[in-house]
C-alpha cells in the first residue's frame, strides 16, 4: 500500500489547488515545496507587482484628476510605504494558501521533492510511496548569453527588481512582453525614466497588433525601441542595434532581463526518471498526462502556457482525471487556445484565443472588427474621450465562429473572463449578438465589436 494517495512536487498555483482539490476529495496528499507556499506568482510574480501596479496607479490618478473635478494637492509616493503594503499583501495571501491547505489535512514539508521513478518520490532524504505523482515544479527566468551579463550587479531579474530599495531614476527594460511592460508601466509611472528594448516589431506578441501600438502609445513615460537587438551590456549600459544599423547605447541605474521565463528542469530527477522532455519542458497531454504511468505535470514545467491561472486549470483536470479516469470524456480537458492572459498596466490590456494573424496561420479565413470603448458610457464617465480602449473580435469568415477577442483599457483582465467562455463554449457571432450586456460597463465594447463584424 502506498504511503499517500498522492505526491505533488511544487506548491506554486498548479501544485497548491491541485493538493486542495485532492483533499476536498478525501485523498490523503504530500505537498513538497523547497521555498515557499505559493509560488513564484503569490510570492515574487503576479501579487507582489499588482500590489506595486496598484500604488503606482493611485499616485497617477491623483496627479490627473483636477480635469475631473477633483484637486489634490502635494501629490507624493513614499516608495517604503509601497514596499510595506505589498509585502503585507503577500504576507497574507501566502499565509492564507498555507493554512487552508493545513486546514484539509494536506502535508506540507519545506523540502524539495525529486522524483526517483513512477509512485516513488524523495523528499528531504526520505522516499515516499503515492499512487499519483503530480509534477508543478514551475519556471524560472531566462537569462540569455548577452556578453557582460554574468555577475553583473545593474543587470536584475524581476525577482530582484521588486525589491529594490528605491526607485531608480534610469531603467532599461530588456524585453517587451508581459512582465517588461509591466515593469515598465510601474516605473514609469513613477517617474522613472523608462526605455524598453524589444527584438519583435511590437510588444506583447501575444496581442493584437494594432491594439498593442495603441498600447505602447498610451504610455507616454515609456520610450521604446522596437526591432532592436540587443548585443551586450558594458557595466551599466546597454549596446544594441535597430534591424542593421549602427550600434546604439543607453545607460541605466538599472536593468531589467525581462525575456521571458523557462520550465525549470533541473533539480528533481525530470531527467534521470525518464520523463518525455522537448524543447517547452514536460510533454503532456490534455489530460495532464506525461510519458509514465501515474505522472502528471501541471503548470509551467509543461512550458505550454506560462500563467498562473492556466496552472490552476492544468491541476484541476489533473486532478478530474486522477479521481475519474473518464473524466475527459465530459470535458475535463486541457483547451489551450481558451486560456485567457491579462496586462496590468497603464493601460490594461487582456485577450483570449487567436489574433488575426494566428488565425490566418493556421488556414481560417477571417473576419475582423474593431469596437473603440468610447462607446461604453462607463469608459467615457471615468476617463474621457482621450484615453485609448478598444474592442477587436476575431471571427471565421461564414461560419462566425469566434476565434479571439482583444481589449485594450481599464477593467479588461475583469472582463476577459467572459470572453473566454464564449470562446469556451464555441459561440459564433449570431450567439453572441443575443447576449444582454449589463450598462454602462466597459464589456459593451464586446457587443459593440460584435454588432460591426460581417461574416
Amino acid at each position: 500500500m502506498a504511503d499517500y494517495d498522492v505526491v505533488i512536487i511544487g506548491g506554486g498555483p498548479g501544485g497548491y489547488i491541485a493538493a486542495e482539490r485532492l483533499a476536498h476529495a478525501g485523498k490523503s496528499v504530500l505537498l513538497a515545496e523547497k521555498e515557499f507556499v505559493g509560488g513564484t506568482c503569490l510570492n515574487v510574480g503576479c501579487i507582489p507587482t499588482k500590489s506595486l501596479l496598484n500604488s503606482a496607479k493611485l499616485y497617477d490618478h491623483a496627479l490627473h484628476s483636477q480635469g475631473y473635478g477633483v484637486t489634490v494637492s502635494d501629490v507624493s509616493y513614499d516608495w517604503g510605504k509601497i514596499q510595506d503594503w505589498k509585502s503585507q499583501v503577500v504576507s497574507t495571501l501566502v499565509g492564507g494558501v498555507t493554512a487552508m491547505l493545513r486546514k484539509l489535512k494536506v502535508e506540507i514539508v519545506a523540502q524539495p521533492g525529486t522524483l526517483i521513478a513512477p509512485g516513488v518520490v524523495e523528499v528531504g532524504g526520505t522516499r515516499h510511496t503515492a499512487d499519483h505523482v503530480i509534477i508543478a515544479t514551475g519556471s524560472v527566468p531566462v537569462m540569455p548569453p548577452i556578453p557582460g551579463t554574468t555577475d553583473n550587479p545593474y543587470v536584475v531579474d524581476s525577482t530582484a527588481l521588486l525589491a529594490v530599495p528605491t526607485v531608480p531614476k534610469r531603467l532599461v527594460v530588456i524585453g517587451g512582453g508581459v512582465i517588461g511592460v509591466e515593469f515598465a508601466s510601474l516605473f514609469g509611472a513613477l517617474g522613472c525614466e523608462v526605455t524598453v528594448i524589444e527584438l519583435m516589431p511590437e510588444i506583447v506578441p501575444v496581442f493584437e497588433p494594432d491594439l498593442a501600438a495603441r498600447m505602447r502609445q498610451s504610455m507616454p513615460t515609456v520610450t521604446f525601441r522596437l526591432g532592436c537587438l540587443v548585443k551586450a551590456v558594458e557595466d551599466y549600459t546597454v549596446v544594441f542595434a535597430e534591424g542593421d544599423g549602427p550600434d546604439e547605447r543607453i545607460t541605466g541605474d538599472v536593468i531589467l532581463m525581462a525575456v521571458g521565463r523557462k520550465a525549470l528542469l533541473d533539480g528533481w530527477g525530470a531527467r534521470e526518471s525518464g520523463l518525455e522532455l522537448d524543447r517547452r519542458g514536460v510533454v503532456v497531454d490534455e489530460r495532464m498526462r506525461t510519458n509514465l504511468p501515474n505522472v502528471w505535470a501541471v503548470g509551467d514545467v509543461t512550458g505550454r502556457v506560462l500563467l498562473a491561472h492556466a496552472a490552476y486549470r492544468m491541476g484541476e483536470v489533473a486532478v478530474a482525471n486522477i479521481l475519474d479516469p473518464t473524466a475527459h470524456t465530459r470535458g475535463e480537458i486541457m483547451r489551450w487556445d481558451t486560456v485567457p492572459w491579462a496586462v496590468y498596466s497603464l493601460p490594461e490590456a487582456a485577450g483570449v484565443g487567436l489574433t488575426e494573424a494566428e488565425a490566418k496561420r493556421r488556414g481560417y479565413d477571417t473576419v475582423t472588427a474593431t469596437g473603440a470603448l468610447v462607446l461604453s458610457g462607463r469608459f467615457v464617465a471615468e476617463n474621457g474621450l482621450s484615453k485609448a480602449g478598444a474592442v477587436k473580435l476575431v471571427a471565421e469568415k461564414g461560419t462566425g465562429v469566434v476565434l479571439g477577442i482583444h481589449m485594450l483599457g481599464p477593467y479588461a483582465p475583469e472582463t476577459i473572463w467572459g470572453a473566454a467562455a464564449i470562446l469556451e463554449s464555441e459561440y459564433t457571432v449570431d450567439d453572441l449578438r443575443q447576449v444582454v450586456f449589463p450598462h454602462p460597463t466597459v464589456s459593451e465594447g464586446i457587443r459593440e465589436a460584435v454588432w460591426a463584424i460581417r461574416v
